[in-house]
């Protein structure tokens, strides 16, 4: 008998965010077996940025959402660093 890898549960607080003209997909999620939540911002080109630290809850992990974007403005989810291409060989 083979074991089924456990399920993904998505908190009802994922969505679409937008403000000041940027817009993000909040993802907070756990695995069916697991009490911890994780938080995930994607912005509009894709980019995921997925916090160190787990939460005990859903709601937890949303306010941590809100608060960075409070201090910081959604900005902060934009992709705004140097990319520096590695040369080929």
């Amino acid at each position: 008998m083979s074991r089924r890898d456990p399920s993904l549960v998505t908190s009802s607080l994922s969505g679409s965010q937008s403000k000041d003209g940027v817009s993000v997909e909040v993802n907070i999620f756990r695995l069916e077996n697991e009490d911890q939540w994780t938080l995930e911002v994607v912005n509009e080109k894709g980019t995921s940025i997925v916090w160190d630290d787990q939460f005990a809850d859903d709601d937890a992990a949303f306010k941590s959402f809100e608060q960075v974007v409070a201090d910081d403005g959604m900005a902060t989810f934009l992709d705004s660093a140097t990319v520096i291409p590695f040369p080929g060989r």
